[in-house]
């Protein structure tokens, strides 16, 4: 007599509905690694952030912004690319750059006591107006950043280009530390002297 005709009926029935149930859940099992691939090739799964900045493509619009067309320049700059992070490169041949003033000038006093620094500044974006709305909703924090960065320069420093190059790269940083920490996106390219004065 066969092996499978040693085992009961009841058994058997058993083992079918097993073996069935372990294919449905290997099936189930490819199904969902399959959506989670496909999902996960078209970006991460996730909805897109709306609030999040973009890059602005150079057009003619923004060429006329950056000439200082009277009639596009309150027009808020759109952008069209998505970045993992304000920390990609950009290639400034393929994107528009845009300027906005950060507040007043800055006055502090130097960290050696030799005397004051007074600037005004101008941050740069590649991004859309978005980076220009964080600005603006974050000044008190960017502005005491600025007076902590501008606090800790030396005279001697500040004197020569290197040193001004310097503080430009440390503005720029903290500019965008405090844009990350409080809206989860810096933009910042650079920050750049509209005045500079010490004393």
């Amino acid at each position: 007599m066969s092996e499978l005709a040693s085992v009961s009926k009841p058994q058997r029935s058993r083992r079918t509905l097993l073996l069935a149930i372990i294919g449905l859940a290997i099936a189930a099992g490819g199904g969902a690694a399959g959506f989670y691939y496909a999902n996960r090739a078209q970006g991460d799964g996730h909805a897109e952030d709306p609030r999040r900045p973009k890059l602005v493509a150079r057009s003619v619009e923004a060429a006329a912004v950056a000439n200082g067309d009277k009639d596009q320049i309150a027009v808020r700059r759109t952008g069209t690319v998505s970045v993992e992070s304000d920390t990609t490169p950009v290639d400034s041949r393929k994107f528009e750059i845009a300027y906005y003033p950060i507040g007043d000038s800055f006055t502090a006093n130097l960290a050696d006591g030799s005397g004051f620094v007074q600037v005004g500044l101008s941050a740069a974006t590649f991004y859309d107006s978005r980076v220009a709305d964080s600005l603006t909703r974050q000044s008190v924090a960017i502005r005491s950043a600025i007076l902590l960065v501008l606090s800790d320069q030396h005279a001697a420093t500040l004197s020569t280009p290197e040193g001004k190059q310097g503080l430009q790269r440390h503005l720029t940083k903290a500019v965008n530390g405090v844009l990350r920490e409080r809206e989860g996106f810096g933009g910042i390219d650079d920050v750049h002297f509209t005045a500079f004065v010490m004393q």
